[in-house]
């Protein structure tokens, strides 16, 4: 069987009435300009989205496909051992020049008892954003299900949400339950669990060109809204040039971020996961098997296979990477 080597695969490319020119212009997406895209999803196993490998001997097979070939050799044993053949993160860069809609999603309990599935925690990377750009992340006062029924009822919503500024560098965390929204001039990474369960619960009072309000999903979304008011939605972290900085770790998934100008050496002897690098700023390289070099730029995806132990990467010039993996069961500090 031939080696793995880190993979690419083929953007997955969603076109959105919000969405905008920007993952083009920034991140370099192949798309046509006069197309609005809101979303390339980069690593995918959701059913009907599953990514297909660009580059190397597997290009031109799906994600599910070689995890069945090579199972924790690409995902890491205990990786394979608890999701099999499903790939437990969905990946994208996100772009909205119009605000999206209020959201929230299920926890694993609930939306395993709903819907078969994983439940949603996700993460947020702000990319690029206009000035004065909003993000909405959780409820600016301490209620219950009664207040939010009645503010509900009186249409009142967005008085009751947290508005936070937003520049390019902060990070949100949005763990299931938690109310949010992706605000205009906004261009992020995200990082979740892989599903695809969104309760849409407002919409800003919009209509289609037939005069039609989008779909809402309240009732199903009471169940799964955290009502409690928390101290501080933005994620603070700490950057170190050369090194691997933690912004945050959770159950689901790790996020780091390197910022480097030299060589750094990679040692993943004790992770037992895939790693998955998202280029945000600058190109570099990724040497490995001691020799063997790949190049990847400004917007680019990589997956890591488990099996791949040691690596370094080279700066071609000053880059800023983000560096997600399944951590082990006891790291869990994201709150």
């Amino acid at each position: 069987m031939n080696r793995l080597y880190p993979l690419k695969f083929e953007p997955i490319i969603k076109e959105k009435i919000w969405g905008g020119t920007r993952l083009k212009s920034i991140l370099n997406k192949p798309f046509d300009s006069n197309k609005k895209i809101g979303e390339s999803w980069e690593i995918s196993g959701i059913e009907e989205n599953v990514s297909v490998v660009e580059n190397g001997f597997l290009a031109g097979n799906d994600l599910q496909e070689i995890i069945e070939i090579y199972m924790g050799d690409l995902v890491g044993d205990r990786v394979f051992d608890e999701f099999g053949l499903d790939f437990p993160l969905l990946i994208k860069f996100i772009d909205a020049t119009d605000v999206l809609s209020v959201q929230v999603h299920p926890d694993d309990t609930l939306a395993a008892k709903r819907h078969e599935s994983l439940g949603k925690t996700e993460m947020w990377y702000i990319v690029d954003a206009e000035k004065d750009s909003k993000t909405i992340s959780g409820l600016n006062h301490e209620m219950d299900k009664a207040h939010y029924l009645n503010h509900l009822k009186n249409n009142e919503l967005k008085d009751i949400m947290n508005y936070h500024d937003t520049k390019p560098g902060d990070v949100f965390y949005i763990p299931a339950g938690r109310i949010h929204a992706i605000g205009a001039g906004v261009l992020l990474a995200e990082i979740q669990q892989s599903s695809d369960i969104t309760y849409r619960i407002y919409d800003w009072d919009r209509k289609d060109d037939s005069g039609n309000s989008r779909e809402l999903h309240n009732d199903l979304a009471l169940d799964a809204i955290d009502f409690k008011k928390h101290t501080n939605y933005k994620t603070n972290y700490k950057s170190i040039k050369n090194q691997s900085s933690k912004i945050l770790s959770t159950p689901y998934f790790q996020t780091n971020i390197i910022e480097f100008d030299t060589k750094i050496e990679k040692d993943y002897v004790l992770l037992d996961s895939f790693v998955i690098f998202m280029c945000i700023e600058g190109e570099f390289e990724i040497e490995y098997y001691d020799t063997e070099r790949i190049k990847v730029k400004k917007g680019e995806t990589i997956l890591i296979p488990a099996v791949i132990e040691h690596l370094n990467l080279i700066p071609v010039v000053q880059s800023k990477v983000l560096e997600i993996f399944i951590p082990e069961p006891e790291n869990d500090n994201s709150k």
